[in-house]
Order: structure tokens, then C-alpha cells, then sequence
């Protein structure tokens, strides 16, 4: 993550340029994009994180967007929640490809608003709309890379490793030793057993 006094340059404190951006309505939709930001740094990628909101600073929201790809950013990832328009907002100011993330916010449809508003965009305007919360925010990083990794080896490299490792662990699970039945219920089950087997004999 960038520093305050770099955001506005789209550069980390080493002078690094930073290929994408997540941008957030509000500082309380920070913990859920934290999952998006963490996600991203361990693809050694920093982004450049903003708050603006599309309703409260459309200005500054516009201005963001038009500049954006001049500041050295490939992509945008956009979080917001309710009536959630920050993600359709800048991707209609800019021609970089834009991620819209929807989140939970209270007093809100559980996320479903937010999803709502940043998915229904009309022909001509897309935003590549993710799940709902922390899975969004995650998958959010990962098309990013995705997208940037078309034209970096090193990133298909390390994507490639990533989905090797998610394999991997789904495998070992599923060759670890268990039982069909849940462990409260085993211990029932066997004492039945015997108590069945004591009768009978």
C-alpha cells in the first residue's frame, strides 16, 4: 500500500509504480478490502489505495479515473456498499478494465444492493463484478494479477505456483485420515454398538 503523500502519484515510497489501484466508498469497507490488499502484496504487486466516494466526491472520483492510466495504473479495483456506484462511476471515466467489489454495509440488503448496483451497468459501460464481502475482495486481486500477468511471465509464473499450492492443499485434505461421521458422533454411535452387542449375547 502506498503511502498518503504518494497516492495522488499512483507511485509506492521506492518510486515503484503501482499497476493497481483499490479504491474504497468509505473507511469502514477498509477491513473487508484488506483481504484484496494482502492478496496483492503476496504477488509483490503494492497498489495505490484511495477513499472516495461516487455520491459524496463524484469530483474527485472523475478526476481519479481520467488520470489513472496516466499515473501508470492497469487496473482498478472498486469496493463500495449499498448503492454501490463507485465501480460504475470510474469505469465510466476511464478505458482501463475496472473490478467491482460489493460489499456489506450496515443498514443495508446484506451485500445484495451492492451487488445489484455494481453489476446491472449498461452496454457499453463494464464492470467485472466479484462475490459479495472478503471472497470478492480476494478474487478481486487474483483477476487483477490475472489481467496483469498477460503480459508479465513473472506473474504467470507465480500464478501458476498459486493455483499449484490451492491444489495441493485440497488434496492432502482429502487424503487425510477420517471418519464418516462427525467426532460428537462417533463416541454415541460405538456405545450403541456395544449396548446392541451386550443385549444380543
Amino acid at each position: 500500500m502506498v503511502s498518503e503523500k504518494n497516492e495522488t502519484r499512483g507511485t509506492s515510497d521506492e518510486g515503484r509504480i503501482c499497476p493497481v489501484a483499490v479504491v474504497v466508498g468509505s473507511d469502514s469497507d477498509m477491513d473487508a478490502m484488506q483481504t484484496c490488499i494482502d492478496t496483492l502484496s503476496g504477488f509483490s504487486i503494492k497498489a495505490v489505495v484511495r477513499i472516495i466516494s461516487a455520491h459524496r466526491t463524484p469530483q474527485i472520483a472523475a478526476e481519479f479515473a481520467e488520470s489513472a492510466a496516466k499515473k501508470g495504473i492497469k487496473v482498478i479495483i472498486a469496493a463500495a456498499g449499498m448503492a454501490a456506484h463507485l465501480a460504475g462511476a470510474l469505469a465510466a471515466r476511464t478505458s482501463l478494465p475496472v473490478i467491482g467489489v460489493p460489499l456489506i454495509s450496515a443498514g443495508g440488503l446484506e451485500g445484495i444492493d451492492a451487488l445489484l448496483s455494481t453489476i446491472q451497468m449498461p452496454p457499453g459501460v463494464p464492470v467485472a463484478t466479484m462475490a459479495i464481502g472478503k471472497a470478492g475482495a480476494k478474487n478481486a486481486a487474483l483477476f487483477a494479477v490475472q489481467i496483469l500477468a498477460l503480459t508479465d511471465k513473472n506473474l504467470r509464473d507465480k500464478l501458476a505456483e498459486f493455483k499449484n499450492a490451492q491444489q495441493q492443499k485440497v488434496v492432502e485434505k482429502d487424503s487425510a485420515p477420517r471418519s464418516c461421521l462427525p467426532p460428537e458422533r462417533r463416541g454415541g454411535t460405538q456405545k450403541a454398538h456395544a449396548s446392541k452387542h451386550k443385549k444380543d449375547t
